[in-house]
């Protein structure tokens, strides 16, 4: 098994970026597996080589260690370019020259989640109107009228429709950036990545990365996509807001009072009790781990 830990350094890590930490390294370490770290530092505007330095600081405090370290994703720009290349040259991809307001305007957000399906607007655009475009476009992909299915070892069987629940996507940005979604599958695919462990939220990313994965000729891996942890009003907790981020939180507790605390919210051990990382391979199940979301009350307040 290999796996990996991908934290973007846009900001210390919160309990949810510890919490998925956790669960990875525990996957990997109870399998005897190898353990990647990548730093996800796409966005230039928020990922800063301290926040890196943070973060590298912060999972050893943990215990929580790796066994290589891939190249940050700012230095892999080429690889990217030689995928969108492949991409290109079988006609999947296009200029789109929407706005984020023409989007909104033209297409009613997914019954699911409130995310915008792209109505394609710019698909099949004529290329005497793509010639008088003046501003950069963005690149979408295009998606066909499929349905993707596939096992997630905790949510269960997923199914979904490229073209329904996704539409076309973007993987390059108008600014030449290269997106999230073929900038993981082609890291993934490099560093041999096998098993995948991330937050429930990055369920509907899946089917996605998956179709990439086919488009490039590389196997996917197996994803287990983990409950997020809830503020007691229900609120994600966000890096930008500073919720019960790991400078506050070490402040308080020794690594293994709050490893313990995540670990009883797992179901491995009792709540009250305290563990090292290391010690509590023995007892990870993921047969143990809830599938919902939890939120969280008293456990991180005291």
């Amino acid at each position: 098994m290999i796996g990996r830990f991908a934290p973007s350094p846009s900001g210390r890590m919160h309990l949810g970026n510890v919490w998925s930490a956790l669960l990875a390294w525990l996957s990997v370490r109870a399998a005897g597996g190898e353990l990647l770290l990548r730093l996800e530092d796409l966005d230039p505007a928020r990922c800063r080589p301290e926040y890196s330095e943070q973060l590298r600081r912060d999972l050893r405090w943990l215990g929580l260690d790796w066994d290589r370290e891939q190249p940050p994703q700012s230095t892999r720009t080429d690889a990217y370019a030689a995928a969108f290349a492949r991409l290109e040259a079988q006609g999947l991809v296009y200029p789109c020259y929407c706005s984020r307001a023409d989007l909104h305007a033209a297409s009613a957000p997914h019954a699911a989640d409130g995310r915008w399906i792209y109505p394609g607007t710019c698909r099949d655009l004529p290329e005497d109107v793509r010639r008088r475009q003046t501003k950069a476009p963005a690149w979408r992909l295009r998606t066909p009228d499929r349905v993707v299915r596939f096992h997630d070892g905790l949510q269960g069987e997923v199914a979904e429709n490229l073209a329904r629940d996704c539409g076309d996507f973007i993987v390059r940005r108008a600014d030449g950036v290269y997106a999230y979604q073929l900038a993981v599958v082609v890291d993934d695919a490099a560093g041999g990545v096998t098993e995948v462990v991330r937050g429930r939220d990055l369920l509907s990313s899946t089917a996605r990365q998956r179709y990439l994965y086919e488009l490039l000729g590389a196997r996917p891996p197996a994803y287990c996509h983990v409950p997020l942890l809830l503020a007691p009003d229900g609120r994600r907790l966000s890096k930008r807001e500073r919720d019960l981020d790991l400078g506050a939180l070490s402040a308080r507790w020794a690594p293994e009072e709050l490893l313990g605390r995540l670990a009883a919210l797992a179901g491995l051990i009792p709540p009250g009790e305290t563990a090292s990382a290391r010690e509590l391979i023995p007892v990870f199940s993921w047969s143990r781990i809830p599938k919902d979301n939890l939120i969280l009350n008293q456990q991180f307040a005291e």
